[in-house]
């Protein structure tokens, strides 16, 4: 059968699917450069208020595991609407939390509420958009995602200015926004005719999309947190400023999403992986042993860069390893993303604590390591790059 589905997205709603993308890392790193704010507002320390971030992407991780298939089962478009109106719902609990523990436990029902909507969204696009344009989709899927991570800083650092409980104005705003207006039933229903299963899961293209996913953002969420310490502590700055310094890894996201959908679609999404690891690297060695804040600006932006490119190829592997279900497969590599990133925190602050810009440094480990699994499983080898490319150009069901 032909490959029918370009036609599908023309008339029909599907920029709320892009503005999801958005919500889901935006919560995750909100909080990072309001912590002092938020936990002089309640009463508590910032050490206490910093666990927020791994509160809201524990539970999100977590059942990320098995959100995808529950929802092919039970219908994209109900589950997606629910999952919507429950995420404004804790948004604004958080916002109103009288108590630190209240808002540990809002910030945990955020991220529990948005595990049901990211991976659907990766796989109402696969379904929505096929050949040559999938890679150009999931390139500007990955840059919102990007954006939603990196200018998540700088709308809640100027919002501290004010009071730090407005920086949740953003994520409720947009879920309000989707709620009212979600994907047309088009953009959300199912190509496949088979009931989703689990057993297609257990697939090599799918573990490698999952280890890269766990490392990627093991790496890009130690630098969201680190940065944000590390510019405070050797270049004095407050929450704006450093809301717009972190800004540059959405920026720079955004910017290379073309990019990174050209080099999906001609290269594979392993050469993109291996391409994106490298810069990773070296955006990290920049923005932890930068002597001079432009060049720590320059090192968050090339890991912006690098965490578009791997995010589009990871999603790419992912929704194209199970075509039967594309929402369990992007639900599980999606989970082992931000599993990496609520280890992140825990892994990471110790070392910066203990060594300083050192121990900030010591992060650009990360991304060796993907290139380790990559050239192990065998990925990262050129030869074999032409073989993963067409994973890209998958039949219709």
């Amino acid at each position: 059968m032909g490959d029918h589905r370009p036609g599908r997205g023309r008339g029909h709603r599907v920029w709320p699917l892009y503005v999801g993308g958005f919500l889901g890392p935006y919560g995750s790193t909100m909080v990072t450069p309001i912590v002092h704010e938020v936990a002089t507002g309640l009463h508590s320390t910032p050490r206490v208020a910093a666990t927020a971030v791994t509160a809201y992407m524990l539970p999100f991780a977590t059942l990320m595991l098995v959100s995808g298939t529950l929802a092919e089962r039970w219908g994209r478009r109900r589950v997606l609407r629910a999952a919507l109106a429950a995420f404004v719902a804790a948004t604004v609990l958080c916002a109103l939390a009288p108590t630190m523990e209240f808002f540990l436990v809002a910030r945990a029902l955020q991220g529990a509420t948005n595990a049901f909507t990211t991976p659907l969204l990766v796989a109402a696009i696969s379904d929505l958009v096929g050949g040559a344009r999938l890679a150009k989709a999931l390139g500007w899927f990955a840059a919102a995602q990007a954006a939603g991570q990196g200018m998540s800083p700088l709308f809640s650092g100027a919002s501290a200015a004010l009071d730090w409980r407005f920086a949740f104005a953003v994520p409720g705003v947009c879920g309000l926004l989707l709620v009212c207006f979600p994907p047309s039933r088009s953009a959300t229903r199912r190509v496949a005719v088979t009931r989703a299963s689990w057993r297609v899961l257990a697939n090599r293209r799918l573990a490698l999309a999952c280890a890269v996913s766990f490392l990627a953002y093991l790496g890009a969420v130690g630098l969201t947190v680190l940065v944000v310490l590390r510019v405070k502590d050797r270049f004095g700055l407050g929450p704006v400023e450093i809301g717009l310094v972190s800004s540059a890894f959405g920026v720079a996201g955004i910017a290379v999403a073309p990019l990174a959908g050209r080099a999906l679609r001609s290269s594979g999404p392993l050469r993109t992986s291996v391409i994106a690891n490298v810069l990773m690297a070296v955006g990290l060695l920049c923005a932890s042993l930068g002597p001079v804040l432009p060049v720590v600006v320059c090192g968050i932006a090339l890991v912006g860069a690098a965490v578009t490119g791997l995010r589009a190829a990871t999603n790419a592997l992912a929704v194209t390893s199970a075509p039967d279900n594309r929402g369990g497969a992007a639900s599980l590599a999606l989970s082992a993303q931000f599993f990496g990133g609520a280890t992140a925190a825990p892994a990471w602050l110790p070392a910066y604590r203990a060594f300083g810009d050192w121990g900030f440094a010591l992060v650009a480990v990360v991304p060796a390591v993907s290139l380790g699994v990559l050239a192990l499983t065998g990925a990262a080898h050129p030869r074999r790059w032409p073989a993963w490319r067409a994973c890209l150009r998958f039949p219709t069901v």
